[in-house]
């Protein structure tokens, strides 16, 4: 009987290498293979540390199928769709798209992870997503949401050229995700590179147009229940502006410190993207073990 599920990373810069170390914790998760196009220091670090590397990319998984049953796709949206999504698809592999493609399920943890076992194709939405989806989707359960505006600040450092050319993407994929997800009618997202040194960690505000009546003190109470649930994943996710009432709207704000597995605690942006999909992946690997008992 299997103790644990072998999980291939494609795509070795700073969020598949923080996404390493935290499989290496799991009690559920086996890392098995590190893949991209070209050597860099994330398949060496890989190397050093005993695991399966190639500069092959999916192709290393086309010829081993048997090197893993998730694959975590940390690349770019533009290759995820185009590439590795439809060839994982066809090797019926469990994907967990970690760009912005949004071509796969929609899931935040706290929100529909029960969800992604329907699926083999799963998206963590965006960091931001990860980060306000709950939040919002715990105001909807005690009023109606005419409108969702989020805000996300992020350090300079923790926004590489990856972020930055899937701006637009990232956008329009964390509002989708908020409408989808939530009981939000209507969504605008924005997102702000704080250049400030010491480098502040990821906050992110949301306000909130209501429709009809409703009791702040009962919204705190679901917003600070969804806190305590995320923490058990996140431990460096704060609510750090109870939701209050400012001229008719609901605002609330929380921010993200990192673990610090790889990345620099400041950036919890890229923490919660990883903390998700590992989350998520041992979701599919219980339940995996569980019909081979």
């Amino acid at each position: 009987m299997k103790k644990k599920i072998k999980v291939a990373i494609i795509g070795p810069g700073n969020i598949g290498t923080d996404l390493m170390y935290k499989v290496m914790r799991s009690d559920k998760l086996e890392m098995s293979a590190m893949l991209g196009i070209v050597e860099s220091e994330g398949l060496e670090r890989a190397r050093q540390l005993g695991f399966i590397t190639s500069t092959e990319g999916i192709k290393f998984i086309e010829d081993n199928p048997d090197v893993a049953e998730i694959v975590f796709d940390a690349t770019t949206a533009k290759a995820h769709a185009e590439i590795n999504g439809p060839i994982l698809e066809r090797l019926g592999k469990i994907a967990l798209d970690l760009t912005p493609a949004a071509i796969g399920k929609i899931v935040t943890p706290m929100v529909n992870m029960e969800d992604a076992l329907n699926v083999r194709n799963v998206n963590l939405i965006t960091c931001g997503g990860q980060a306000t989806t709950p939040i919002i989707y715990a105001i909807g359960k005690n009023v109606d949401i005419e409108y969702a505006e989020v805000i996300t600040s992020v350090a300079s450092k923790s926004a590489g050229p990856g972020t930055r050319k899937n701006i637009d993407e990232y956008t329009r994929t964390t509002a989708k995700a908020i409408e989808l997800l939530t009981s939000a009618k209507r969504c605008k997202v924005m997102t702000l590179f704080n250049p400030a040194v010491p480098e502040p960690p990821m906050r992110n505000t949301i306000y909130i147009i209501p429709n009809g009546e409703f009791d702040i003190n009962k919204i705190e109470v679901a917003v600070k229940e969804m806190v305590s649930r995320i923490k058990e994943y996140v431990p460096g996710y704060e609510l750090v502006l109870s939701p209050k009432v400012e001229k008719n709207l609901i605002v609330t704000a929380v921010t993200i410190q990192g673990q610090g597995d790889f990345l620099p605690t400041y950036a919890g942006n890229l923490d919660i993207e990883t903390s998700s999909a590992v989350k998520i992946a041992e979701l599919y690997a219980e339940n995996m073990l569980k019909e081979e008992i």
